[in-house]
């Protein structure tokens, strides 16, 4: 329906959309303004919103959007779009990380547009795009080929300038005339000219734009470096017999930004394997999508613009643009995004198939249920864009430390350069220059948040989402672990853990009955033997069956031996007197002596069976178990006992968890809680740290800091130790980049580190930061095999014909 936009106030409209723009790029401004495109690159703020087709974009108030940026090198540049985006009247709030080079900004439409914000940040020197920008892949790809290119450059001319250095330092005293050191001098400032020009550019126009804009980021000394080393020298090269006639630099300039670039171009491919599989989660959907229209064709239109109830046909090897329900067709499924295991699954007619996995197999026709923020892929999305953006307590020390040690890295410089003046004005500058480039805090920017997105990425690929980055920091902490038992240590529904066939009665026979009528109720008792049934076989024919609420089934049914009358359910309904096991199913027929027990089945709660292997590493660990249920205090103690739990609490309200909780964490105990996620929300906020289990968590809803969408116990052992390796990888960087800092200054401001040690030294300390985190991106191992050697063994057991699991007995 139409609608229209209240223009900015004219405080707000902090520049003209087209302002310095090319016309491509203000055709592209104007196409962000318009309210249908703001779903493409964000979401409405605030708590989720229900779906509502009548609502228009600008009827929500503030909306959160996510932009790719181009230009950051460093923490110091985050802080400077920060302090630009929360200039601009309108926006709420701003967020910017370094390493991953992205930003969430929440602004209000009745103030500002986001071409207006846009053009705040283009206006500090850098570039945003939408997060989700179809090119925002290839720009990225077009900046690594830029920063290929002149590192390439800055290799080539290095090994020319040394080329024509060489002589100088092997020379003996009047070994070269004055004429030949002139001719190599002219000869190395022609070769280092494309080094200033071409490969110094990012660091020169970065220094610039803090300069016009009086702020200090990490650039800026380093473009000072480069500056007074090449001016020095041409100093020295245009008048031999002036004060810097005595010696060139040229050697050291190309040296030192060849390292820089070395350095830089590696972090750059390093990071932007992190960007790149954040992108490729994020770019999963399809662009455009082919849907049945009106009369009866398929078209392809934009994946925004779907809605629940329409046919879309998705081809083989596409991504699912929606949640739906497939129609026509059968195929396979890769649903690892949201389950974690890479197993392809089988989808036919009537199957429900998820947005962001992928058609394996064959073209199938689809039935779209829910769309964009209604889906569970653009939960998953927003969690990953919203634990990309966090800072963790040290980053953020990091970050504040990093512009005033600038500062003092400036002021150190030039107190070196008064010291040395006297002495040798030439050796002065260049101890300046060895100052400004070994002290560039890079390092200790990087130090934190690079390790905690690796973490955070290997274990999203492993099926644990973070939604919190603290929560890393605070896990590798935890001493003790809170488990729920309901969807946490079991599985949702029952499991048939014996089945006892009456005496001359066939296992097989009965068995197949048995799951014949089961499949016909959804009631988890009969779930739980059909599928301990479903691959018996029986000639047996269903005829007609009638469900008693509270009781069980009532069933005839035609075979060879003609009709038999069953019943499958309590002891009551099977007409049989006497105590029932507990949780325990009979199945009778009718005979002229009334009714006879052919089966009868013990049902118990689906362990999960690596939990036991999983409490027992996690004592290996030093972390204590405890169980804290709502269910009956026996039936609590006896699944603890199960899984080798010492710690048991049975008929505990939410409020009773929490108070529990509340006193391990007065003891001094650092808490983690692993829930359900859909009755455990206090609990969840109470602890340290928490976990929220199961497929079925509505993520929009959570408060878990992290959310495990696979199904095994085991990634919560896995999140705790790999957050253990995370934080010792933290403490290892930030270790090295204050040992640097320490050793490397003192020999700067003693002359003893010329210039391309210098950049040298730079350019390692922050690529052997960012390798140390690369090591964290491995796939994390079997943690029970790694820790309990053998995963542990289910209770003794018969392995039934029909591939179920359970003791068989006979009564």
């Amino acid at each position: 329906m139409p609608h229209t936009i209240a223009a900015p106030s004219s405080e707000a409209a902090v520049a003209a959309p087209d302002s310095g723009l090319s016309p491509s790029q203000q055709a592209t401004a104007r196409l962000l303004d318009d309210p249908q495109e703001w779903s493409s690159f964000g979401r409405p703020a605030g708590p989720a919103t229900p779906a509502d087709p009548s609502k228009e974009p600008t009827d929500f108030p503030a909306w959160d959007s996510h932009v790719v940026l181009e230009g950051m090198h460093c923490a110091a540049c985050a802080l400077t779009i920060e302090d630009a985006l929360r200039a601009v009247p309108g926006v709420e709030k701003a967020e910017v990380s370094a390493a991953t080079r992205r930003a969430r900004v929440t602004w209000r439409h009745e103030q500002v547009l986001p071409s207006q914000w846009m053009e705040a940040v283009r206006r500090a020197g850098y570039q945003a795009l939408p997060a989700r920008d179809a090119f925002a892949r290839e720009r990225r790809q077009a900046e690594s080929r830029r920063a290929l290119w002149r590192w390439l450059v800055a290799g080539f001319c290095m090994m020319q300038v040394m080329m024509y250095a060489w002589p100088a330092y092997v020379a003996r005293p009047g070994d070269l005339s004055q004429e030949m050191e002139t001719l190599l001098r002219w000869a190395s400032w022609v070769i280092s000219l494309p080094v200033v020009l071409f490969c110094c550019g990012p660091f020169f126009s970065s220094a610039l734009r803090d300069i016009r804009q009086r702020r200090v980021s990490m650039d800026l000394p380093v473009a000072l470096g480069m500056l007074i080393t090449f001016v020095i020298s041409s100093l020295g090269t245009f008048d031999p017999s002036g004060p810097f006639g005595e010696e060139v630099f040229y050697d050291s300039l190309t040296m030192f930004v060849f390292f820089l670039l070395s350095g830089r171009w590696l972090e750059l491919r390093l990071r932007d394997r992190t960007a790149g599989a954040l992108e490729a989660v994020m770019n999963r959907l399809p662009d455009a999508v082919l849907r049945e229209n009106a009369a009866g064709h398929f078209e392809r239109v934009a994946t925004r613009r779907l809605r629940a109830g329409d046919l879309v046909r998705v081809l083989s090897g596409e991504a699912f643009p929606a949640d739906g329900t497939i129609v026509r067709g059968r195929t396979h499924a890769d649903e690892a995004l949201l389950t974690g295991e890479s197993t392809p699954v089988l989808r036919a007619e009537g199957d429900s198939v998820t947005a962001g996995s992928y058609n394996l197999d064959a073209v199938v026709d689809v039935r779209v249920d829910g769309v964009g923020a209604d889906t569970r892929f653009a939960q998953i999305v927003g969690l990953m864009e919203s634990a990309s953006l966090q800072k963790p307590r040290l980053a953020q020390l990091a970050d504040k430390v990093a512009r005033p040690f600038l500062v003092v890295v400036l002021l150190a410089a030039l107190g070196a350069a008064i010291w040395w003046w006297p002495t040798d004005p030439g050796k002065a500058m260049m101890v300046a220059v060895a100052v400004l480039i070994v002290t560039c805090p890079c390092a200790l920017s990087l130090a934190t948040p690079v390790a905690m997105l690796t973490a955070a990425g290997t274990l999203a690929r492993s099926g644990v989402l973070v939604r919190n980055l603290q929560g890393l920091e605070a896990l590798a902490a935890v001493d003790t672990l809170v488990f729920d038992k309901t969807g946490t240590l079991t599985r949702d529904g029952l499991a048939l853990s014996s089945f006892e066939p009456a005496r001359g009665e066939d296992a097989d026979e009965v068995l197949a009955l048995a799951a014949l009528l089961a499949r016909q109720s959804m009631h988890p008792a009969s779930r739980a033997i059909a599928q301990a049934g479903a691959h018996a076989a029986t000639h047996w024919k269903l005829d007609t069956m009638q469900e008693v609420a509270g009781l069980g089934l009532d069933a005839w049914v035609q075979g060879p031996g003609g009709r038999r009358h069953l019943r499958l359910g309590s002891a009551l309904h099977a007409g049989v007197v006497g105590e029932q096991p507990v949780q325990g199913v009979l199945l009778a027929e009718q005979t002229e002596q009334g009714w006879h027990t052919l089966a009868r089945f013990v049902l118990s709660e689906d362990v999960r069976p690596e939990a036991a292997a999983v409490v027992q590493a996690l004592g290996k660990q030093g972390i204590a178990v405890m169980l804290l249920s709502g269910d009956r205090e026996d039936a609590a103690r006896a699944m603890a006992a199960r899984v080798g739990i010492t710690q048991a609490h049975g008929g505990c309200s939410p409020q009773d968890k929490l108070e529990r909780l509340q006193q391990a964490q007065a003891a001094g105990h650092h808490v983690a809680m692993v829930g359900d996620g859909l009755n455990d929300g206090p609990v969840l906020a109470g602890a340290h740290v928490s976990f929220a289990f199961g497929r079925a968590v509505p993520l929009a809803q959570s408060r878990a800091d992290f959310v495990v969408l696979g199904d095994s116990l085991e990634l919560v052992l896995q999140a705790c130790l790999l957050s253990r390796r995370t934080l010792q990888v933290v403490r290892q960087n930030m270790a090295w980049a204050a040992a640097y800092n320490a050793v490397s200054i003192p020999l700067a401001l003693a002359g003893f580190m010329p210039a391309w040690v210098a950049g040298l030294g730079m350019a390692l300390s922050s690529l052997l930061v960012v390798l140390n985190a690369a090591r964290l991106a491995r796939s994390l191992p079997l943690a029970l095999t790694n820790h309990t050697g053998t995963p542990a063994a289910p209770a003794a057991s018969v392995t039934m014909p029909t591939g179920s699991t359970a003791t068989v007995g006979r009564f």
